[in-house]
């Protein structure tokens, strides 16, 4: 299935580019505002490769694979939860320059969990808690992941607008600028939240362990480092009125430092160190 998810994510990555003008109205015999057929065929192609995925994700939980988990495998579940979400977006907003770029990502991850299987060993004692706050990370890398494709596009399109160009690079005409950053900041604040979650369950689960809140190692200093400069953004934004680059530059800092949390830490030990 997983096979299955890559090729059909490829594909739609390739129906997805961008498609000439000519070509998107009467050469193709359809009316000037409708969706050219690649586009419309992408979009069900990606549809298949989510389901894929998921089946493969559903057959892992009912122990019909064998888990495995590593920073292949975060991302690929990162980019899952990505596709998951700009599907609901795209039935509301014209968002199609992301589908290539977010099925060409996902295809991508799902390679690199081919090259690096990883393990995934819980520890000691792990229950309700230590699950909830994976979950809750995992939703969270997804979510700030969404985010963070937004915010690049919402940067082109401002340095667009800066230079004078008639065209705004990666946005839809369709789509005002307003409408995305609002787009860009719901996802980053939803985010905020699960992560907040995430780290609730971490302190839980370890006081229940270990007999302290927090261990002092390199994922805690960086998921809590993550937490506080969304912090900081999530309250420039409501209480500052922070837009543009200013607010851009948080949202970024703190996407790499949530990464480095988990996905560059486990990327070092199984890649560079090999263990």
């Amino acid at each position: 299935m997983n096979s299955l998810a890559f090729a059909f994510y490829m594909l739609a990555a390739v129906l997805s580019r961008p498609v000439p003008a000519m070509a998107s109205g009467d050469a193709q015999g359809g009316e000037p505002g409708a969706k050219p057929r690649p586009e419309r065929w992408s979009t069900w192609v990606m549809a298949l490769a989510w389901i894929a995925q998921t089946i493969t994700f559903a057959m892992v939980l009912h122990g019909e694979l064998q888990p495995h988990f590593g920073f292949a495998q975060a991302l690929s579940v990162t980019f899952w939860l990505v596709a998951a979400v700009y599907w609901v977006e795209s039935l509301y907003y014209p968002l199609q320059k992301l589908r290539s770029w977010i099925c060409l990502l996902a295809a991508m991850s799902i390679l690199l969990s081919w090259v690096f299987p990883g393990t995934f060993t819980p520890p000691y004692g792990a229950g309700p808690t230590f699950a909830l706050h994976w979950a809750m990370g995992i939703a969270a890398y997804g979510l700030f992941g969404a985010a963070v494709l937004h915010g690049i596009l919402l940067w082109t399109a401002e340095r667009s607008l800066h230079r004078g160009k008639g065209a705004v690079s990666g946005v839809s005409r369709s789509l005002p600028l307003l409408t995305l950053e609002k787009l860009t900041y719901r996802l980053a604040g939803v985010g905020f939240v699960l992560l907040t979650a995430s780290l609730v369950f971490a302190a839980t689960f370890s006081e229940e362990l270990f007999g302290k809140p927090f261990e002092f190692n390199h994922q805690a200093v960086f998921g809590i480092a993550s937490w506080l400069i969304f912090a900081v953004l999530m309250f420039g934004r409501v209480f500052l009125g922070w837009r543009g680059t200013r607010a851009l530059g948080w949202l970024f800092g703190g996407t790499v430092l949530l990464m480095l949390t988990y996905v560059g830490s486990r990327f070092v030990l199984q890649v560079i160190l090999q263990r």
